[in-house]
């Protein structure tokens, strides 16, 4: 006998027409079995659960976590490190994400290969692969990247990478440092290659869109800005209709002018907010080391000594109401951002990002003020 559904009941919906009251959400096990009305007789006979009024939305995807709860994924590269990382974010609504390995040696980024595979195996919530932000990045855009560890990809790279895994593989690499052929080659065997830490020119970045690039890691940082002549990646990503760009939506990394051209000039689903989250996010020191310097996260600012950005103390909820509060984006559309976006871009869209019968019963609880409440994975209820 399959487990009694249960209802959740009193909230605000937020359906794909944008939030609706008087409807129930059954979820039956790990799935949404129906989105019906509130006196539907499957929803009256159902377990009710009472959300009070509040919001209910797609859980969050993250596509770039680099640390929460107090670890550095590239410093823990276990299975121990992603629960603790997930158990941060779940707090702020994200219910699947990417854990990233920043610039790291050949050896750490198997064994963060290797974590992921295992966490997902045991069922590790929110665990939905793995992002390699590096190492075969651009010196001249480094970032907070060592870019003594900076080098091309060799067989055993592309072996390791493109090897069968249990969840997706996103590789952050610099267009003009990578070959075109093996640019294709990882997008033929199934990696979401994207652009970051780039100094290519347009043309460059055009031909590896062409080859295969699907997507921009942190629109605007750490790669060539658009000008009248030569408009660079953030010309490129901008004029390509297909590619998704993340942005982080801070108030930091990108002025809100900035966040809404991109917005306004990518196709509706093109753009996906991300944290580039560190361990400050949901953890209570605001203190971490990474590449042997010692950041302290300042006003949600995480910066090095000599103030190069550092990753974020962003976490998804907060991306949310600054998508609504700062960039003047409808509540529906940065949800959209946040959940429905991503999950397209990792090719989730089937069974995550959607509130629709038979996607995962993931779920993100806000109140008036867009604070969360409650997490759900997989029909599994968390306490904010």
């Amino acid at each position: 006998m399959s487990a009694q559904a249960t209802a959740l009941v009193n909230a605000r919906v937020l359906t794909d027409h944008g939030p609706q009251d008087g409807l129930a959400v059954l979820v039956r096990g790990e799935r949404i079995e129906a989105v019906v009305r509130a006196d539907d007789a499957r929803a009256t006979a159902a377990q009710r659960h009472d959300l009070k009024g509040r919001l209910l939305l797609p859980g969050f995807i993250d596509v770039q976590v680099n640390g929460g709860g107090g670890v550095l994924f590239n410093a823990e590269p276990t299975v121990d490190a992603l629960a603790t990382m997930g158990a941060a974010h779940r707090k702020f609504g994200t219910t699947g994400f990417l854990p990233t390995l920043i610039t790291d040696t050949a050896d750490v980024m198997r064994k963060a290969l290797d974590a992921v595979d295992a966490a997902i195996e045991q069922g590790v919530p929110g665990v939905l692969g793995i992002h390699l932000e590096g190492p075969f990045l651009a010196t001249a855009r480094k970032g907070i990247h060592d870019a003594s560890l900076f080098r091309l990809p060799d067989a055993e790279d592309i072996a390791a990478i493109t090897r069968n895994r249990r969840g997706v593989v996103m590789l952050t690499l610099a267009v003009e440092e990578v070959p075109l052929d093996t640019i294709r080659q990882l997008s033929e065997a199934g990696v979401l290659v994207v652009a970051g830490h780039t100094a290519a020119s347009y043309d460059t970045t055009r031909a590896a869109l062409d080859a295969g690039v699907c997507g921009f890691t942190h629109l605007y940082n750490a790669m060539t800005p658009l000008g009248s002549r030569e408009p660079g990646v953030v010309g490129a990503a901008l004029d390509d209709p297909y590619s998704w760009c993340g942005l982080i939506v801070d108030g930091h990394h990108v002025h809100p002018a900035a966040l809404r051209v991109a917005i306004a000039a990518k196709a509706r689903g093109k753009s996906v907010l991300v944290t580039d989250a560190m361990p400050p996010v949901g953890a209570d020191s605001p203190e971490y080391i990474l590449n042997g310097q010692t950041i302290i996260a300042r006003d949600g600012i995480c910066q090095s000594d000599t103030g190069v950005l550092a990753g974020s103390a962003l976490d998804m909820a907060t991306g949310v109401r600054n998508l609504v509060n700062m960039v003047g984006l409808p509540l529906a559309e940065a949800s959209r951002m946040a959940s429905a976006y991503p999950a397209a871009w990792l090719g989730l869209d089937r069974t995550h990002g959607r509130l629709v019968a038979g996607q995962r019963a993931d779920f993100a609880v806000m109140d008036e003020g867009l604070m969360v409440s409650e997490t759900w994975i997989g029909g599994v209820r968390y306490a904010g």
